[in-house]
């Protein structure tokens, strides 16, 4: 169930990129967008870890 989550979370997220980018509000490509932000994704990642710990 979990792992469906973070698959539904991480399609969303990928296409809200897509979507951000192709109105105009972002410029720039993913491989710059990851480049900048990959330690705050990895931090996320350890939060949600974190905390789905308790169920």
């Amino acid at each position: 169930m979990r792992s469906n989550l973070i698959a539904a979370l991480i399609l969303i997220i990928v296409g809200l990129f897509f979507l951000a980018k192709n109105l105009g509000w972002i410029n720039g490509n993913i491989g710059t967008m990851l480049a900048t932000w990959w330690p705050a994704i990895l931090v996320a990642v350890g939060i949600g870890m974190l905390f789905g710990r308790g169920k």
